[in-house]
């Protein structure tokens, strides 16, 4: 499927619709509770949003009164799980009789070719092979069925048995054997059969996990002055400027103008700090000694968690600090590091707990809360997500001499992230993972990534690589039906330096819950972010640079965790290149403009066609119409309310039934020519050779030379309306106020129903009385003045 051409590529890149059999159903048809291998009065299904997938799973407790080697006199045992091919070990332990592994296995349904069970109990030996100790026997067929939330089945002794199964031998083994499926606890921490070839640190990284974004602020550091600032040139005052360091962002404040010792700042410094507070605040006064050469005239190191938490706008008291002292001498000594009453610096440092710390873009933001919990409202809604398979998916690396792909699912909502496990060596993995998320509001987007798992070793590579991204499909929860449950199937779209490629589809089954309507209403009226961000907003240059070291911060943080989610998935989920310069996206964001403007021309076409007589009656009908609304003017904003209602209910007809998905038309990624993609996937800074390099440049000054253009022209037009009365043109400024009085006097004399009447008789006289002459009006205001004649 995802290597063959379909016969029209944007059929094939839209969101379809798909019917899976969701819901837990037992073998024998039944449901649960309904007659199946059980019954249960719990009838509804926490995984109803999944198709179900059996499982047999043992669980391996421990063993006690194992017999020792004979020659060696002790026993170094494990555990062997076999079921037909599948075979899975525990870990061994050394001189141990009475080990404990607490591990479970685990054996999809699909796979099993056995009717029974067998665990070997073993004596590991270095040199020759492993000492049977014991075995014990379950037959498939007598295997009790568990669902939650029942109690896990309890463990039980059982006495290990010779090869043949004929008699006991010493030793026994405390095991549980049941069948399940992926609602089951056992479930995200079992070994799969399925990861039967992973070995070593590789097996973490295939069983799913959910991780949490760490908890971030923004640190605010208001340098106010400095006192007794000494630099080595003591002939002059020193030209001083702090700069602050935390963790691996620096800035610096400006350099004091005025050369003096105690100079003086007021400025804002504003960091980003994860909890828990790892990173130091460094700061250093600096005197400038030349033009590339700095000196140290005072250092001060500062724990962040000793800074004053702010959920307001409320000042916050200013400190004087001391500074370690940097010694101007020989003569000191070893006493330049002591803490002298010397230079003094004077700040007002605070951990902002009212903002959200935007670590994604806003167009795509999840989450929208402060920092500080406090602060947070209660959720109005629940969002949950039944990752189900993914189809055709393209390979992504050899292996064996053969291609194949690993693929794993990130979601990625609010402060939870998720993880599927890792499904080995197949182009149509089956997941069937259910996660669930609170909503605090609707007008979020929900991410979810698929990727090729490239930290598993035993591909051609001799060191694992990157994990490579097969696509990504975002949801807007607005655009979502409450409690209803949407099943889709979204292709996975990449542009590469060759184009855009489809890698496969992914199937998803979601649903968001309203819990409370009125607070969702609610939400609609209030801004977005909260209200420190208007309050005290932050430049754009400062969310840019906020943003970026934010996605730092969680990258290092969530690469920390085990299994590592790995820097190049937190990038690609939280679109960490979004704001680089493509031609493409140029395109793509000028032509939605246009369309913008594409119903005011379709109606201004249309009054022109009224004005041309084109369709009498409808001519004739408008005359009627705005006859109606002259003679009756209170009729006018009730006729246009009117309108928007009907027009709205129109087109309740054509609402979309599905949630929109990646458009490849507006994003213009098919009519984009290869050079263009070339640009976009280049490093930066670039690594293209001069003459590329000159040939792009050239090409982008031709485009930001039309942009130019038309903002001009938009700010003549806006100052020609502002030279109408400002007298840049006496006479014209003369002849419209004259104007403006005459037109006063008719107005004052003459009944408003009057004018208008004329006024719409006149714009929609029939075509024997036009000229194709621009109007008196446009050739005046076209006349006008504008700024532009005093630019260089």
């Amino acid at each position: 499927m995802g290597n063959e051409q379909p016969s029209n590529p944007q059929d094939d890149y839209k969101a379809k619709e798909t019917k899976p059999q969701l819901g837990e159903r037992w073998p024998h048809g039944g449901f649960r509770g309904g007659g199946g291998w059980i019954s249960s009065d719990r009838v509804i299904s926490t995984y109803d949003l999944v198709e179900q997938m059996h499982f047999l799973y043992v669980r391996v407790v421990k063993a006690r009164d194992l017999p020792p080697n004979p020659v060696t006199g002790s026993c170094d045992p494990y555990v062997e799980v076999k079921l037909g091919n599948y075979k899975g070990k525990t870990k061994h332990f050394d001189k141990k009789v009475n080990p404990e592994w607490k591990q479970v296995f685990a054996f999809s349904k699909e796979k099993i070719q056995s009717s029974i069970i067998e665990v070997f109990v073993r004596d590991k030996e270095m040199v020759q092979r492993d000492d049977y100790l014991g075995k014990v026997v379950f037959d498939m067929n007598e295997v009790p069925t568990r669902v939650p939330p029942d109690s896990p089945l309890a463990p039980q002794w059982y006495r290990l048995a010779d090869r043949r199964g004929e008699s006991k031998v010493r030793g026994e083994v405390m095991l549980a054997v049941w069948m399940g499926t992926q609602a089951d606890e056992a479930f995200s921490e079992a070994w799969h059969a399925d990861a039967a070839l992973v070995h070593g640190e590789g097996v973490h990284s295939v069983r799913s996990k959910v991780y949490v974004s760490p908890k971030l602020w923004y640190l605010r550091v208001n340098i106010i002055e400095a006192q007794d600032v000494e630099s080595m040139d003591k002939t002059q005052p020193p030209q001083v400027f702090v700069k602050a360091q935390v963790g691996k962002q620096v800035l610096k404040t400006i350099l004091c103008q005025t050369r003096t010792t105690n100079p003086f700042w007021n400025e804002d410094l504003l960091f980003v700090a994860a909890e828990p507070f790892e990173e130091q605040l460094v700061l250093t006064v600096e005197c400038k000694a030349g033009p590339s050469k700095d000196e140290i005239a005072g250092r001060l190191v500062l724990p962040l968690n000793t800074f004053e938490k702010r959920l307001d706008h409320r000042a916050v008291h200013s400190r004087w600090f001391n500074l370690e002292r940097f010694g101007f001498g020989v003569l000191e000594g070893d006493r330049r590091h002591e803490l002298k009453f010397s230079t003094r610096i004077h700040l007002r440092s605070c951990l902002e707990g009212g903002y959200h710390v935007l670590d994604e873009s806003t167009m795509y933001i999840s989450d929208q809360r402060p920092t500080a919990r406090q602060l947070w409202k209660k959720p109005v809604g629940i969002l949950e997500v039944g990752i189900l398979t993914a189809q055709g998916l393209v390979p992504m690396k050899p292996k064996d001499g053969r291609k194949t792909t690993d693929a794993y699912c990130v979601a990625k909502y609010g402060l939870k992230w998720v993880r599927t496990r890792t499904i080995l060596d197949s182009l149509s993995p089956k997941w069937n993972e259910q996660y669930t998320w609170e909503v605090y509001d609707p007008c979020t987007v929900i991410t979810l990534g698929v990727f090729d798992n490239g930290h598993l070793g035993g591909n051609d590579n001799s060191a694992p690589g990157k994990d490579s991204r097969i696509g990504k499909v975002r949801i807007r929860l607005s655009t979502l039906e409450t409690d209803r449950i949407y099943t889709m199937s979204y292709p996975l779209l990449v542009l590469q330096p060759s184009g855009v490629k489809k890698m496969g589809d992914l199937q998803l089954a979601f649903r968001f819950t309203c819990l409370s309507l009125a607070n969702i209403i609610y939400l609609y009226g209030h801004p977005l972010l909260p209200k420190m961000h208007y309050l005290h907003p932050f430049t754009v240059n400062q969310v840019d640079s906020l943003r970026y070291q934010a996605m730092n911060i969680v990258a290092v943080r969530l690469g920390r965790a085990e299994p590592p989610l790995h820097k190049e998935v937190v990038e690609y989920m939280l679109d960490v290149d979004s704001h680089m310069w493509s031609m493409r996206r140029s395109k793509a964001n000028f032509f939605r403009i246009v369309s913008l403007f594409s119903g005011v021309i379709s109606m201004s076409k249309w009054l022109v066609d009224v004005c041309k007589w084109k369709n009498p009656i409808t001519t004739i009908l408008v005359h009627l119409l705005f006859c109606i609304l002259i003679c009756y003017p209170e009729l006018i904003l009730p006729t246009m309310f009117l309108y928007m209602f009907l027009i709205g209910i129109w087109n309740y007809r054509s609402r979309l039934r599905q949630p929109p998905h990646m458009d490849t038309k507006l994003s213009w990624a098919e009519a984009v020519i290869s050079d263009e993609l070339d640009e976009e996937f280049d490093t930066f800074p670039t690594s293209k050779p001069e003459n590329t390099v000159k040939m792009r440049y050239d090409r982008l000054r031709s485009v930001a030379g039309r942009i130019q253009t038309v903002i001009g022209d938009m700010a003549t037009q806006g100052e020609r309306f502002q030279a109408l009365l400002s007298w840049r043109d006496p006479r014209a400024t003369s002849l419209f106020i004259v104007f403006c009085l005459i037109a006063a006097v008719i107005l004052y004399v003459t009944p408003f129903k009057i004018i208008a009447l004329v006024a719409a008789l006149v714009y929609l006289r029939h075509p024997r009385f036009r000229s194709k002459m621009p109007s008196p009006p446009c050739n005046f205001f076209r006349r006008l003045p504008a700024r532009a004649d005093s630019m260089l």
